[in-house]
């Protein structure tokens, strides 16, 4: 692959910037100074930018803690989404985010280009944890509708049944409570709390297979890159590690 896609690639810049980086004398392969762009490297060899050493990669993986009231979707002409918030020279990597998070509901979403991690995260085959924090309206939750939760439900709410898997909530006072939720249907959080009368007032993910964002929203808005050990996490979670 030339030098400066494999740069690109892995986020480092756009590949006009990088060029001209490349062409002054900033970028190593190897151990010797390359100043042709169109040089081959792989994703093996040993690069420096800058002095420092770098990790070429093809695929790439964000953490975009969501607002309320962003859309998830690369583009929307109407409304405010998640593309809005990632940097430029990332608009061509082919980024995506995993699964959905409602309009009106915030918190953590992971953006990457690897095709197989997505699948893996959303597919029911694994099962893979998720953890909302709902602030409610209604009365508190009684043992016995927790157990029903546990152990999955049938509902009708869009006229004919449909199975809720087993899920696990946890109260914290009469106006917050999370739930863990091991599937994806759509609006699955409120359609269980409206199941039981009560409405969801706050929607927030916190986690998802023990990558973790803020319980409160300060951090809304912001983008970066998973640490190594938040990769493995979600790489375990999936059988890919």
């Amino acid at each position: 692959m030339r030098l400066d896609r494999l740069l690109a690639n892995s986020g480092l810049g756009t590949r006009s910037q990088l060029r001209d980086k490349i062409s002054h004398g900033s970028v190593s392969v190897n151990g010797t100074v390359i100043t042709d762009s169109s040089f081959h490297v792989s994703e093996t060899d040993s690069i420096t930018l800058d002095g420092q050493d770098i990790n070429c990669k093809n695929n790439l993986y964000f953490l975009f803690d969501k607002p309320d009231g962003v859309l998830t979707a690369m583009e929307d002409k109407r409304l405010p989404c998640i593309a809005d918030y990632i940097p430029d020279e990332l608009k061509t990597k082919k980024l995506s985010p995993v699964g959905r998070l409602d309009y009106h509901t915030s918190g953590l979403l992971i953006v990457t280009n690897d095709g197989e991690l997505s699948h893996r995260l959303q597919s029911p085959k694994y099962q893979v944890p998720k953890i909302y924090l709902a602030t409610y309206r209604g009365l508190a939750w009684t043992d016995d509708e927790t157990a029903v939760v546990a152990s999955g439900f049938t509902i009708r709410d869009k006229g004919y049944a449909e199975e809720i898997s087993p899920a696990e909530l946890k109260t914290i006072d009469q106006e917050h409570a999370y739930l863990t939720l091991r599937e994806g249907k759509t609006h699955e959080v409120r359609r269980i709390f409206a199941h039981f009368n009560k409405e969801v007032l706050e929607l927030r993910r916190i986690e998802l297979a023990g990558v973790k964002v803020t319980e409160g929203t300060g951090n809304c808005g912001s983008f970066r890159e998973l640490t190594e050990d938040e990769l493995n996490l979600l790489l375990k979670a999936t059988g890919m590690a």
